[in-house]
């Protein structure tokens, strides 16, 4: 049972609206003279039944005129209601969007380990799109009703309050039963956007891993685990539905019992001479045009309580708070020489045991260190802390003797670039993968693919850099995706570089071309290595062996092997492999 909330979450949407106001108070003007006008058309139709009654033509054709003229300005008057509060609702969405998908660049990396793809994706396409759309409604649908609604309620009060008073005897009813079934569909569109949102995250995690599904022929069990959660999803849409389709028959009996109740007053106070026939006439047309606003006002509140589900989604993004943040007074990061210094390190995932204890490592300027060790030592977990996706639970991690948590985040990761295991492409160009958001001349784009050896397979392309590559790169070759991104790392001319498995998933022919292009990047350089394959670390200044979280051999490649301990463990039965 999702619990009710009070106030409602669209409050929280003022700070979106503030910028907009200008729009908002114009349309609201333009409302207010569309509005205005109802009472005067059953006013009109009052005074064309008085002189229909007369046979006055002249009146006839003097009325007519101002209706013409009345139509005309309810014309632009609905125009300008629905443009400005549309541009309003549209330009809060964009930005509203826009701010979540700010905010979750800002969240830790241990929060998209747990997240989904498909449920972030949905949340800022979908249930954003339909955030705009009910606000849009609120201001030139809801609004309007209820608007329409005060002032012909005010209308007939003037003609005649008596019977206006037994036009809202039933109004309370009304209204709290349009309320009851509001909350019941906000409490079942929370549960149609969740199944919703999973049926998203089916699709993201099939078709990412769709080259999978085809090797282990599990195309069946796919379509079967769809089809559940397709079948979720109809029931808790059918749900909502069903919660509709009883509201309004029941709201629509209410509305007929106040009109009968009207009706029999009405004919009394006739039959007593109170109230003429053409009175009548243009009470019942002020009654008429209640119907409208009360059914569009009905609508739109289902509409709200059901949308409120996805504004709900969104500011939950918003709620999460993230642990690594910029330091409330950051240091300036001065041209560095490239030491790094791990002070007592320990570490641990949540709640889990520590990954990395008491880590004690320096790394002087300049030098190219490696990292080896079994899956789960603590390799990467090394890298991780360096580049500040996660903070250590006790120690400190230093680059020239600053503590990286004093320094502001962007300048840190600018000072680096990581080449990982696994290359990251996006859809676009060679070239803009390359510049990755920055600009470069395209002298220093193809100087950078010189220096990575990505060259020459370049220039064989279609287009050469301006070549376009399809999702993650998948049209090219992994020796080709990896030195793309050295040639990344190096456009940016970093002080420290990050090899993360660089070579460990490449055939001979390409990981000689990627060594290559690694020994002429580390020149100058503190270069840190994490490597499974050996092979790979021979030349490296000094080689770090770490064991359950903890650094248990240090030294060159020489060195390890004389002393026989664990590096020369792996040595052996690696190449003996």
């Amino acid at each position: 049972m999702v619990a009710k909330r009070s106030p409602s979450t669209y409050y929280r949407l003022q700070p979106y609206l503030r910028p907009y106001l200008g729009q908002i108070v114009r349309g609201t003007v333009c409302m207010v003279v569309f509005i205005g006008s109802m009472p005067l058309l059953a006013h009109i139709l009052g005074e064309i039944s008085k002189a229909l009654a007369a046979g006055q033509v002249r009146q006839l054709v003097a009325i007519s005129l101002w209706t013409l003229l009345l139509f005309g300005v309810r014309g632009i008057t609905q125009y300008g209601q629905q443009v400005f509060m549309a541009a309003a609702a549209l330009a809060m969405a964009r930005d509203v969007r826009v701010a979540t998908y700010a905010h979750l660049h800002r969240l830790d990396l241990s929060y998209f380990g747990e997240a989904r793809a498909g449920d972030l994706s949905y949340r800022l396409t979908e249930d954003v799109d339909r955030l705009g759309e009910a606000i849009g409604k609120f201001f030139y649908q809801f609004l309007p009703s209820v608007l329409q609604l005060v002032f012909v309620l005010v209308y007939l009060c003037w003609l005649d309050w008596q019977m206006m008073l037994v036009v809202t005897a039933i109004a309370p009813a009304i209204g709290y039963a349009v309320a009851w079934f509001g909350q019941q569909m906000l409490e079942r569109s929370h549960r149609s956007q969740a199944r919703v949102s999973n049926l998203s995250s089916v699709l993201a995690e099939v078709f990412a891993g769709v080259r999978a599904v085809r090797a282990f022929g599990t195309e069946t069990y796919e379509i079967r685990r769809f089809r559940h959660e397709a079948e979720e999803n109809r029931q808790a849409q059918f749900a909502g539905e069903r919660i509709k389709a009883v509201q309004y028959p029941v709201v629509g009996l209410m509305e007929a019992a106040g009109i009968a109740l009207l009706l029999v007053f009405a004919g009394w106070q006739i039959g007593r001479g109170v109230l003429s026939a053409n009175e009548f006439v243009a009470f019942g047309a002020g009654v008429a045009l209640l119907i409208d606003p009360i059914v569009n006002s009905t609508n739109s509140y289902n509409e709200l309580k059901q949308t409120e589900a996805s504004c709900d989604r969104v500011f939950e993004l918003m709620a999460i708070a993230p642990t690594v943040t910029d330091p409330p007074y950051p240091v300036s990061l001065p041209p560095l020489q490239g030491q790094i210094e791990y002070r007592g390190v320990t570490f641990a995932y949540g709640d889990n045991p520590p990954v990395l204890r008491n880590i004690h490592l320096r790394v002087c300027p300049g030098e190219t260190v490696a990292l080896v060790g079994g899956s789960g030592s603590g390799k990467s977990t090394l890298v991780s802390l360096l580049l500040r996706f996660y903070d250590p639970q006790t120690g400190a991690i230093l680059l020239d003797d600053i503590d990286i948590r004093t320094v502001p985040l962007g300048d840190l990761r600018q000072a680096m670039a990581l080449v990982p295991q696994d290359t990251v492409l996006f859809a676009g160009t060679i070239a803009e993968n390359l510049a990755f958001g920055r600009t470069f001349a395209m002298a220093e784009i193809v100087e950078a693919a010189r220096i990575a050896n990505a060259y020459d397979f370049v220039m064989q392309l279609p287009e050469g850099f301006q070549t376009r590559v399809g999702e993650r790169g998948i049209n090219l070759s992994g020796g080709q995706r990896q030195r793309l991104a050295i040639a990344r790392a190096v456009l940016r001319n970093p002080k420290i570089l990050i090899l993360d498995e660089a070579t460990s998933a490449l055939d001979a022919e390409s990981e000689a071309l990627v060594q290559e292009a690694l020994h002429r990047v580390t020149v100058n350089r503190t270069t840190v290595v994490i490597a499974h394959r050996l092979a790979t670390v021979r030349r490296c200044d000094r080689i770090f062996v770490v064991e359950h979280g903890q650094i248990v051999e240090s030294g060159n490649h020489e060195e390890l092997l004389q002393q026989g301990g664990r590096y020369a463990q792996l040595c052996a039965r690696q190449f003996a492999d």
